[in-house]
């Protein structure tokens, strides 16, 4: 399964979001997903077993409990993915830099020259 199709669906990417802050059980991930889509435990096991058989979760058993985190290898196809189009949002970003260190040079300025008026 290509990675766009895993992510495609809205369950999926819900679940790899909230995997990204951190390992989790599959029984806290269901309790959020069935809440969130109304969907029963074994499908929310299906979604759970399409993104560790697509190399975007990683599960090891601890004790009874299964625990899940992000497996980065299914990301990196789309990140690969999206290295060409990175071109386009790294000029505004470098943009954007450059006009926030020009604000905080800005402000430093303008406290200086107050704090020096203050001096006075």
């Amino acid at each position: 399964m290509h990675a766009f199709d895993v992510l495609g669906d809205p369950v999926r990417r819900r679940i790899l979001e909230l995997l990204a802050d951190g390992e989790q059980t599959s029984g806290a991930l269901t309790g959020v997903i069935q809440q969130e889509f109304g969907i029963s435990q074994p499908a929310v096991s299906q979604h759970l077993r399409v993104l560790r058989e697509n190399g975007f979760a990683l599960v090891r058993p601890e004790g009874t409990r299964r625990l899940y985190a992000v497996d980065s290898a299914g990301l990196q196809e789309v990140d690969m993915w999206l290295e060409r189009f990175r071109g386009f949002w790294n000029r505004h970003l470098d943009a954007l830099a450059t006009e926030l260190a020009r604000g905080r040079h800005e402000r430093r300025q303008a406290e200086a020259e107050e704090e020096k008026r203050e001096d006075e």
